[in-house]
C-alpha cells in the first residue's frame, strides 16, 4: 500500500522555552517497509503569525496532501485528525455533532468542514483516493510528524543565518543530527520500528545542540547558531 501523509510540527522557542508558533507542515509518500519516506513536501508557516488552535495546521495538511497526492497517486491520503479513521469527504454538520470528540474540537470542525470536505469530496470523486483522518494511530502520520522536525531544524540553520541564533522544540518522542548536506531524524520511540527521514541541507558553518526540554517532558529543544 501507498500511503501519502501529512503533519504539522516544530515550534519556534522564546529563550523561556514556551512556543511563538509552528513552523513546518510535510506531506509524504510512505511504501513499504514503513519506515521512511520515499518523498516529501514541505510548507513553511511564519511561526511569529501562527493560529494556535489547530484550524490553520489540519487546513495546510489537507491541502498539502492533496497537492502530492495529485503527483504520485497513492492508494489513501491519511491526515492528522483523531476522528476514528473518517472519511472526510463524509463529515457533514451531522456527522461532526455525533464525534466522541471536545465541543471545542467540534467547533474546530465545523469550520473546517467548509473547505475540507467539498475538497475530499471532489479528489475522491476525480481519483477515488479517500481521504481519512485517521490522526496519530497512523505510522505514515508519524512519519510525516518526524519529517516536519527535521525541515524544522532546517529551517532553524535558515534563519541562524540570517539572525545569528534561534532556539526551536521537536516533535515529541525524536532527535535530529545535523550531518555534512543533510539533516537527519529519528523517532526515540522504541516500539516504533526505527521509523526515520533524511533530507539535504547545507550545514556549513552551522552550530548546534539538541538537549530535552526543560518544561515539557517527551520534547526535546534544538539550538542553531551561526558559527
Amino acid at each position: 500500500m501507498r500511503i501519502v501523509a501529512a503533519d504539522t510540527g516544530g515550534a519556534l522557542l522564546t529563550e523561556e522555552y514556551e512556543p511563538v508558533g509552528l513552523i513546518a507542515t510535510v506531506a509524504v509518500l510512505v511504501e513499504k517497509p514503513y519506515r521512511t519516506a520515499t518523498l516529501s513536501i514541505v510548507k513553511y508557516a511564519d511561526p511569529f503569525n501562527y493560529d494556535m488552535s489547530g484550524r490553520q495546521a489540519v487546513k495546510d495538511e489537507a491541502f498539502l496532501a492533496v497537492k502530492l497526492a495529485k503527483k504520485v497517486k497513492p492508494d489513501v491520503i491519511h491526515l492528522d485528525s483523531t476522528l476514528g479513521g473518517i472519511e472526510v469527504r463524509k463529515l457533514d454538520d451531522v456527522t461532526i455533532d455525533a464525534l466522541t470528540i471536545t465541543e471545542r474540537g467540534k467547533a474546530v470542525w465545523h469550520e473546517l468542514r467548509k473547505d475540507l470536505q467539498p475538497l475530499a469530496k471532489k479528489f475522491w470523486e476525480d481519483t477515488g483516493i479517500e481521504i481519512l483522518a485517521i490522526g496519530k494511530s497512523s505510522v505514515p502520520v508519524r512519519i510525516a510528524e518526524i519529517f516536519s522536525g527535521i525541515y524544522t531544524a532546517k529551517w532553524a540553520i535558515d534563519y541562524a543565518r540570517e539572525n545569528g541564533r534561534v532556539m526551536v522544540g521537536l516533535p515529541r518522542y525524536m532527535e535530529v543530527e545535523l550531518l555534512s548536506g543533510k539533516i537527519r531524524g529519528e523517532s526515540l520511540d522504541p516500539r516504533e520500528g526505527g521509523l526515520y527521514g533524511e533530507v539535504e541541507a547545507d550545514t556549513d558553518g552551522i552550530g548546534w545542540e539538541l538537549y530535552p526540554n526543560p518544561l515539557v517532558r517527551r520534547f526535546m529543544v534544538l539550538e542553531v547558531w551561526k558559527e
